[in-house]
């Protein structure tokens, strides 16, 4: 399967596939974490190519319900707009299709209801973050037996600093390898 990884700049999930035998490749405008098939730059030229599956991961920075309030009190909303309009671009995009991104604040951007919502720890990362897919595939089994109650939201306590939002933004490894086992058998 062919398999372009948007927004990825950390290789988590194009190495998932690729381990799977896929031909899979990540795009970022940061260069990438690991060494693979990387392509630094914007995204959307590639969009015009032929791809089997298209996982993307578009910033959230105006579009996460959990920034809202400085988004409104800053007027924001062109911004938030212009995410928005960023985020749609991978609807539909290819045969299959996946687009991740936390809760939304959909009160100030038009995009749909996520198709569902998971988080790390049902695939083994032992960490708290609702995940929100909105896709054409079905959603993700649980690979896991944690139950959540030791998860962490260690996304959520990040320090602030240069790199806070990459360490935020960065996948987990557990739920890159059930989307590659279970969306790469398609």
């Amino acid at each position: 399967m062919k398999v372009l990884v948007a927004c990825e700049f950390s290789g988590i999930v194009r190495d998932a596939f690729r381990e799977r035998g896929h031909n899979a490749i990540s795009c970022d405008l940061r260069g990438t974490e690991r060494v693979g098939p990387h392509i630094t730059g914007d995204v959307i030229p590639l969009l015009q190519q032929h791809w089997d599956l298209v996982i993307a991961h578009p910033p959230c920075d105006y579009l996460a319900n959990c920034g809202v309030r400085w988004r409104v009190e800053r007027n924001e909303f062109a911004q938030m707009r212009e995410g928005a309009e960023f985020f749609m671009k991978f609807w539909g995009c290819a045969k299959y299709w996946a687009i991740e991104n936390p809760v939304m604040a959909r009160k100030y951007v038009d995009i749909p209801p996520a198709t569902f919502s998971c988080q790390p720890w049902q695939f083994g990362d032992n960490e708290k973050k609702r995940v929100c897919w909105w896709t054409n595939l079905p959603p993700l089994k649980p690979t896991s037996d944690l139950d959540g109650s030791t998860a962490v939201a260690r996304v959520h306590l990040e320090a602030p600093g240069p790199e806070r939002k990459k360490n935020r933004a960065r996948f987990f490894h557990g739920m890159a390898a059930a989307m590659a086992d279970q969306w790469g058998s398609l």
